[in-house]
């Protein structure tokens, strides 16, 4: 058994893949119109073939209230990992990407974490 995918409530699904392309640098893997929204994912460009990342719109109910107190909380949805968390930290800073926590040491790992600007709080994680 392996993830095929992983859903992520956006927003927006056009402002969703503009940050999640243009700037995280992942690449579209399927848009399909499915009505007023699409079956859209994005995948890494080194795993093309690896987990889909589901760009879901937010519609559900539940959904405002669960991530807005994960926001306010200030957790983490889910977590990207890079090779270098600080280096990734200053690209996507000067992209302006707000950061709601600095590259901080936490013994086996690096981490970050970021407004995704599409309603969610992402960490970056770098193992050591």
């Amino acid at each position: 058994m392996i993830i095929n995918l992983a859903s992520l409530f956006v927003d927006d699904q056009a402002k969703a893949l503009r940050f999640y392309t243009e700037v995280l640098g992942f690449v579209k893997k399927h848009d399909i119109p499915m009505g007023e929204h699409s079956w859209l994912t994005v995948v890494s460009p080194e795993h093309p073939d690896g987990v889909e990342l589901v760009l879901e719109p937010a519609a559900h109910p539940a959904v405002g209230p669960f991530r807005a107190a994960l926001v306010e909380d200030g957790i983490p949805f889910t977590s990207f990992a890079v090779d270098d968390v600080r280096k990734e930290h200053e690209r996507m800073r000067a992209l302006g990407v707000v950061f709601t926590q600095e590259p901080t040491d936490m013994g086996p790992v690096t981490v970050a974490t970021f407004d995704d600007t599409c309603g969610n709080l992402i960490q970056l994680a770098q193992h050591h």
